[in-house]
């Protein structure tokens, strides 16, 4: 019997969330007796494959087929299904992201599994196979035991550490027998971001608001970033403006992030932005105001002007890393 993972790839590239999940897996797999299967789908190399043995899968089952390098729910589905009936699998992993979501509650259904969304911890055995989450946009946590023979859960990214070990994995090739509905939904076009680094993915992000105060003064922002090796996003206000494209913006109503440093500068931290961020391993506010919301939430705050407290600090990184 396997814990089935689903890996995603960006490209050929696997991304950190992805290993994540593999060793998501393979923890649950080291308390059930299991073993730990990791199913990629599209055009990637075996090298790239390869990388998921040393994050606990045994063996990687490869959809090779060109039609899979753009997301088709129904496709992805009947790949999963495939893996999963030939592994005899009780238990899939998945993530909670844009792919996470369009495929495994359509395998819950199949299967008639239970389903977790959104998954903070690992499975407590001795209480059934109870999970955290969280709920409300982050406000508020919940307890959900799957008690299902079948069980779905979908890990949110950027929870867990990753530690690379020298284990290796088997690639075996999965033929999958697709039907015509599998694939009716024609792709025209693809817009991706390149030259940036992934906001979903990033292990640092700075973040802007209306305390910039201008579309002019984002160089700011994207000095201290590029320093930092770091992400840049920013408030709905901002990106309403079109100050920022909306990939960039954060909150209830934008993308959930769970990075190791959040540096929000010149955000006031209502309730719908926090939902977005308050994940972040930890957080610091640079802001005016010193009666702004977001200090509240923060592990460290700075009063002051952006425009004066950026510009020290990119040339405060920039002698650290001169001298590191």
């Amino acid at each position: 019997m396997s814990v089935i993972v689903f890996v995603e790839h960006d490209g050929g590239v696997i991304k950190k969330k992805n290993f994540e999940a593999v060793q998501y897996a393979s923890g649950i797999a080291q308390k059930t007796g299991a073993t730990v299967t990791a199913v990629i789908l599209g055009t990637i190399a075996d090298a790239e494959i390869e990388k998921l043995g040393a994050y606990g899968a045994q063996k990687v089952l490869h959809v090779d087929d060109n039609r899979l390098d753009e997301l088709h729910p129904r496709a992805y589905t009947t790949a999963l299904l495939t893996a999963i009936e030939k592994e005899d699998a009780k238990i899939i992993v998945a993530l909670n992201d844009i792919n996470g979501r369009a495929v495994a509650p359509r395998v819950a259904v199949k299967l008639k599994a239970g389903l977790v969304a959104g998954a903070l911890t690992y499975p407590d055995m001795e209480k059934g196979f109870l999970i955290k989450k969280a709920v409300y946009s982050g406000k508020a946590f919940a307890y959900v035991n799957i008690t299902s023979d079948t069980k779905v859960i979908m890990l949110m990214p950027n929870t867990f550490p990753v530690a690379k070990t020298e284990g290796k994995a088997t690639i075996e090739k999965l033929p999958v027998n697709f039907g015509d509905k599998d694939f009716g939904i024609k792709v025209k076009e693809v817009s991706k971001v390149t030259g940036e680094v992934s906001l979903s993915d990033a292990a640092l992000v700075v973040s802007g608001g209306r305390g910039m105060k201008g579309p002019e003064n984002w160089y700011l922002i994207e000095d201290l970033a590029k320093e930092l090796g770091a992400a840049t996003a920013c408030s709905r206000p901002v990106s309403d403006a079109d100050w920022r494209p909306h990939h960039e913006h954060v909150g209830q109503t934008g993308g959930t992030i769970r990075p190791d440093l959040y540096i929000a500068v010149g955000i006031s931290g209502a309730i719908q932005h926090l939902a977005g961020v308050n994940g972040s391993k930890t957080i610091v506010v640079i802001n005016r105001d010193p009666e702004a919301p977001f200090f509240k939430a923060a592990n460290y705050g700075v009063i002051g002007d952006a425009m004066e407290v950026l510009p020290r600090l990119t040339e405060a990184v920039k002698k650290f890393k001169l001298h590191k």
